[in-house]
């Protein structure tokens, strides 16, 4: 429900990992192959007479070196740069507020925050005893605000009760907020429990 670019992350680190397979499959094919050994050895002395040649030719006033050099330090500071905010744009999406109308019968705007919500349902799943652990998250997605309702049963309880009556103490908060949140409810299995997980969005 956050709002990480996941088809994002999944093609870089697909040709991340494509660009290192080639390399690691060139680094093998020289090592076992003496005709691309050679080949290797004559495009590197080639490489590097070219690379010497550029740094020549574009040698700055004074002999203070090629502006290759600088160059590549502002493409470096831009590679960081950029890096910086692609982390910035992992996870995300987390909104403080759960409802935000207005009123047609009375001037200004009724907004309750997430975490009333977030607090009455903990409170609610941790008098379950089948309950191990419990969180609550408020999100915004497309532009409108959900609840994420994670719940860790206790070993050798049912799942389908504890969703059940998870289901349940979402729609007595709906009753009592007077407003219909879409929840994503996700069992998910701790340290000892050993069933699969489940999720249900309501």
């Amino acid at each position: 429900m956050n709002a990480t670019p996941r088809a994002l992350n999944r093609f870089l680190l697909g040709l991340l990992g494509f660009v290192l397979m080639c390399i690691g499959g060139g680094l093998v094919l020289i090592s076992v192959w003496p005709a691309a050994a050679q080949v290797w050895h004559r495009f590197a002395a080639d490489a590097g007479q070219a690379i010497d040649s550029a740094l020549s030719a574009t040698a700055l006033p004074g002999g203070g070196g090629s502006w290759i050099w600088v160059a590549l330090a502002v493409l470096s500071f831009l590679g960081i740069v950029l890096m910086a905010v692609w982390m910035a744009g992992q996870g995300g999406g987390r909104t403080g507020t759960l409802v935000s109308e207005y009123d047609d019968g009375a001037p200004g705007r009724v907004a309750i925050s997430g975490t009333v919500a977030e607090q009455a349902l903990r409170t609610a799943l941790q008098d379950n005893p089948d309950v191990a652990a419990s969180a609550v998250s408020t999100y915004s997605v497309k532009g409108r605000s959900a609840l994420r309702v994670r719940i860790t049963p206790r070993q050798g309880a049912a799942p389908h009760l504890i969703a059940a009556d998870a289901t349940a103490l979402v729609e007595t908060l709906d009753t009592v907020l007077g407003h219909q949140t879409p929840v994503l409810l996700s069992l998910e299995a701790g340290r000892r429990l050993r069933f699969g997980r489940e999720d249900r969005v309501r």
